[in-house]
């Protein structure tokens, strides 16, 4: 294992301090593993908190700021925060309009998340949740309730960031990211794992030549191993993939994003891009804002999602509306 690092046990914390210390015009650290917006609160405004395991930067720690989220909280790398870190997350980010929590379906974030919503009613603080579940081969389309959240995350975020930045109330604001989250189709391919501080050792195991369809953030298995196939090969099959479970029509508007789990590059990531459009192009789709470079990754692992979200008038508005952090500037 080769990683910069001092101990470990010291990973998440040190990445924090020094995420805070770089951007501090969006970032402020109020507790261990809790990140607010920089001024805390907008008082009015409904607060949008997420919450997930670190080793995915920017999700979940970076999307706070102007137009996007008002606090995360932070687990270890690919571990789930705690019920009390969730909890002061959302106290953090109240403005007294009450709280949506939008994070991914992982089990451990959905009962720490679920515990921390029971705390603060008895502090009469209102929550409500819409939950990511955007990875098409992690279940079949009748059981989409049990699908990963991979980077779908990144468009929910923005776009029920800017419908609360514009002084929606807190079912409205939910309204919209859940019409966002159920919009949002992804899948992704992996040629080589990551390694886990704390583990020292690989998270799975891949041959020189071969490539995994389907795989995981965390690196759950895919629906198959197969040889390494050209760019447009995989990007063809990705793209399949996505419209087999979300058809499209001619004349149909989408955002598409094409992200690296966090080794491959951004020319990689172009190459596949050009083909993703080529072939939205050909069955008269266009594309609207794409999105091409590290917005959800996984480590150091090496491959690539596709994200694509269905657009109509209103979400491709809120989708275009300003918004900052340190990883995304609209």
């Amino acid at each position: 294992m080769k990683k910069i690092l001092n101990r470990a046990a010291d990973y998440v914390d040190e990445m924090l301090e020094g995420l805070c210390a770089a951007h501090p015009e969006f970032y402020s650290q109020p507790e261990r593993r809790v990140i607010v917006r920089a001024g805390g609160a907008v008082q009015g405004k409904v607060g949008i908190v997420t919450g997930g395991g670190s080793g995915h930067l920017p999700i979940f720690t970076g999307y706070v700021g102007p137009g996007l989220l008002d606090a995360a909280a932070i687990g270890d790398v690919f571990a789930s925060p705690s019920a009390e870190q969730m909890a002061a997350a959302m106290r953090y980010a109240n403005g007294g309009a009450g709280v949506l929590r939008l994070y991914g379906n992982y089990g451990g974030d959905v009962m720490n998340f679920d515990m921390a919503g029971e705390m603060l009613e008895f502090e009469d603080i209102r929550s409500t949740t819409v939950l990511l579940a955007d990875d098409v081969v992690s279940a079949p389309r009748e059981e989409a309730s049990k699908r990963r959240g991979v980077a779908g995350m990144v468009y929910a975020f923005k776009i029920a960031g800017a419908c609360a930045d514009r002084m929606a109330d807190l079912d409205e604001v939910t309204r919209v990211a859940q019409k966002a989250a159920d919009a949002c189709r992804s899948v992704g391919m992996a040629l080589s794992p990551c390694t886990v501080p704390q583990a020292g050792k690989p998270t799975f195991t891949l041959g020189e030549d071969e490539m995994e369809m389907g795989m995981g953030i965390h690196g759950e298995p895919g629906i198959r191993r197969e040889k390494l196939k050209t760019a447009d090969e995989i990007t063809d099959e990705m793209i399949d993939l996505l419209l087999a479970d979300r058809p499209l029509n001619r004349g149909d508007r989408v955002s598409i994003l094409v992200n690296s789990l966090g080794a491959t590059p951004h020319e990689e990531l172009y190459i596949m891009f050009r083909r993703a459009r080529k072939r939205l192009a050909d069955i008269g789709v266009e594309i609207v804002m794409p999105l091409v470079g590290r917005y959800a990754t996984s480590m150091e692992m090496t491959g690539a999602t596709i994200t694509m979200i269905a657009l109509d008038e209103e979400l491709e508005r809120f989708l275009k509306a300003p918004a900052a952090c340190a990883f995304w500037q609209v």
